[in-house]
């Protein structure tokens, strides 16, 4: 199988039209899921900035190195890396983009966030365990471009498919789940009482007050899926 048409399948796995074995499927979802992701979808259909703003907080959140999530009883660390996309929807520079290893993290991106720009596209790697994957995600809908899975294990072509289907799911949770964990804070009581104000800091260059609110954050983090579980 060619890449582009391991990428086809995958693609067909990720919007559900087959099964882990290639083969299409009708099967029934869950109706509370559909209903759930048709929500969130007009959720960011209706407030395109959602977007914007989860990948804007997880550069803040991802700089110190922590983990941020657990995944499969293992953490999950993210990394900004290589070129990020910034845009704003009002004032004399309504985009710009930065390149390079950390450029994300740089003094340049954080002074333009402070201006008023918001992250709208990214590369990510996410370590999980011993694996590490890499997406470019778009805030528009939170669509996943260009992901790089961890190498297969799997020696037979059949069994290399299937690894890969599973690998992309795994992928696609992960996100999931800091999505929802920004959607809890971004929903609570907190966020522009103390988690704007801590941001602001950080792209100033006040780190002491972002580390305090990103210690804070994660916290609250923990409390939402432990709430959930």
């Amino acid at each position: 199988m060619s890449k582009r048409e391991q990428a086809r399948a995958e693609a067909a796995f990720m919007r559900g039209d087959v099964g882990v074995d290639g083969a299409a499927t009708e099967e029934t979802k869950d109706e509370a899921e559909v209903e759930k992701g048709k929500a969130r979808e007009a959720l960011l259909r209706g407030r395109a900035y959602l977007g914007r703003e989860f990948l804007t907080w997880l550069l803040w959140r991802s700089e110190s190195g922590d983990v941020l999530i657990e995944h499969e009883g293992e953490g999950v660390i993210v990394l900004f890396m290589g070129r990020v996309v910034l845009r704003g929807v009002a004032g004399d520079v309504t985009e710009m983009s930065a390149k390079g290893t950390l450029a994300p993290y740089s003094e340049n991106v954080k002074h333009s966030l402070d201006k008023g720009l918001l992250v709208a596209q990214a590369r990510l790697r996410l370590t999980n365990g011993e694996k590490e994957y890499e997406v470019t995600v778009d805030s528009e809908f939170l669509d996943i471009r260009a992901a790089k899975l961890p190498a297969l294990m799997s020696e037979e072509e059949d069994d290399q498919i299937t690894e890969r289907l599973f690998l992309t799911e795994q992928l696609s949770a992960m996100l999931d789940t800091l999505v929802n964990d920004f959607l809890a804070i971004r929903a609570g009581r907190n966020w522009s009482k103390q988690v704007v104000p801590a941001m602001k800091a950080w792209m100033r260059g006040e780190e002491k007050g972002a580390d305090a609110l990103s210690k804070a954050s994660r916290a609250k983090g923990r409390e939402a899926r432990a709430a959930r579980n």
